[in-house]
């Protein structure tokens, strides 16, 4: 065997060796990582049982009169899970959240709103209540449902109403003094054409991904927005921790 056998010999080794230790180095950091994970896990449903038993004193008295307006995000395939959806609006209601707005993409639980209004006591739609009524009181609540066609149509209806006006100020010849597209004069139009709904409070988003699964962008611009994980393993402490945690943020909104 000449030596450029042998080197190679060598390097097939050498490389053999090396992506035994890379594979190795990458299944203990997968297990540290899973380890890191499964611990804090366990970490969150003891934490959350403790909370729902009432014994960590902080978490019983909370203020959820500064929740005005909460938003509950699911994922479409989680909201087929209707039952889970009206429990976790009993939850809520128990804690004495008000007006809340329900959303997923596909509009799932607006089609069955009739359903879950039926499920739940002293409960009415958002655009039927009037805050003059009397009922509306800290055991009443108020639901809105959306989906993601609600954003598009709520665009296109605004672009639209911005558009003729510029249109009109075009040919009567005034002149204009300041442009109508600004972020202000989008938020007038979706409100003259029904979409202006309240800005939400805080967003409870249940599901895989981190992100607010195209709840209306314009209304979310001051939101605290908390991933909740899955909605078949949501708990009442972790409810109660995310609202909480909400209630001692300071909120500063700029000038």
């Amino acid at each position: 065997m000449d030596l450029k056998d042998e080197m190679q010999r060598v390097r097939f080794w050498v490389n053999q060796i090396g992506n035994f230790c890379l594979r190795l180095v990458w299944h203990f950091v997968h297990l540290l990582v899973r380890s890191w994970y499964l611990g804090v896990g366990v970490a969150n449903v003891i934490e959350s049982y403790l909370i729902s038993s009432g014994l960590l004193r902080r978490y019983r008295f909370i203020d959820v009169g500064k929740l005005r307006y909460l938003a509950i995000v699911v994922e479409s395939d989680d909201a087929c899970q209707i039952s889970k959806v009206i429990q976790l609006l009993q939850w809520l209601q128990a804690f004495g959240v008000k007006h809340l707005c329900l959303y997923d993409t596909e509009g799932v639980l607006k089609k069955s709103k009739e359903s879950i209004l039926a499920k739940l006591k002293n409960a009415t739609l958002f655009e039927e209540a009037d805050e003059r009524d009397p009922l509306l009181d800290q055991k009443h609540m108020t639901l809105e449902f959306a989906s993601i066609t609600d954003g598009k149509e709520a665009v296109a209806k605004g672009g639209n109403l911005l558009f003729m006006k510029y249109l009109k100020l075009a040919n009567s010849g005034a002149e204009q003094k300041e442009q109508i597209f600004t972020e202000a004069n989008l938020t007038e139009a979706l409100r003259a054409v029904g979409y202006g709904g309240p800005e939400p409070d805080l967003l409870l988003v249940y599901g895989p991904a981190r992100c607010h699964l195209g709840f209306p962008a314009w209304r979310i611009r001051y939101t605290e927005i908390i991933h909740m994980g899955p909605l078949k393993s949501m708990r009442y402490g972790s409810l109660v921790k995310a609202i909480y945690k909400f209630t001692m943020v300071r909120q500063n909104y700029g000038t």
